[in-house]
């Protein structure tokens, strides 16, 4: 299979059923994050921000008591996920799009940032997405995702090739001599909310 060919696989199921049932199971995601995105906002400087697969808006929520909601887009490929962020998040912006090729201008925003999205795509579209992250940011890139090294794939709900953990951090910080690390820790199953979830926060020069 050639990897163009996987990359347009993955992206026709999360546009499908298996990615509406994605949808259900995270109808509450967002419970439980609010002090992780207000003591994070409370430390940069954005009045803008782009969440990368942002499904139905956990993270978005938060994000929205603290900018001007006409300031925030989510984009998503999965088009119930869109619907529902609109019903929860009226004003935010929501795109249907891929992530390997994101519709807007470079550094169009203060933050891009994805949490369990690049755990999600193959080998090959890796590197574009993070392109895309970080050309359309103009300030800080952030990463929330399962973390391993060596890397590492997960089964994942009967289907294969759809989720690895590996290092973003390093490889964000190999691809982009521009970013700099400026926090990186960890948020646990226990805090509520988060699945073991490794974050890093990047500023861009």
């Amino acid at each position: 299979m050639f990897a163009r060919d996987e990359s347009d696989r993955l992206e026709r199921l999360w546009r499908g059923t298996f990615g509406d049932a994605y949808v259900r199971r995270n109808l509450t995601a967002d419970e439980g994050r609010k002090s992780f995105w207000w003591e994070t906002l409370a430390k940069l400087d954005v009045v803008s921000a782009l969440e990368v697969g942002c499904n139905v808006g956990a993270n978005l929520r938060w994000l929205a008591e603290m900018l001007d909601r006409t300031n925030m887009v989510g984009v998503d490929i999965n088009q119930r996920a869109l619907e529902i962020l609109r019903e929860r998040l009226p004003g935010v912006r929501t795109v249907a799009a891929s992530a390997r090729s994101l519709p807007f201008a470079d550094g169009s925003f203060d933050l891009v940032f994805t949490t369990g999205v690049l755990i999600h795509q193959d080998h090959d579209s890796l590197n574009r997405v993070m392109d895309e992250i970080v050309r359309c940011s103009s300030r800080y890139v952030l990463c929330g995702e399962y973390c391993a090294e060596p890397p590492e794939e997960i089964p994942y709900h009967g289907e294969r090739g759809v989720l690895f953990k590996r290092d973003f951090g390093s490889l964000y910080q190999e691809r982009f001599p521009e970013l700099t690390l400026l926090e990186q820790g960890f948020l646990p199953a226990s805090a509520g909310g988060w699945e073991d979830v490794t974050f890093w926060i990047f500023a861009k020069r």
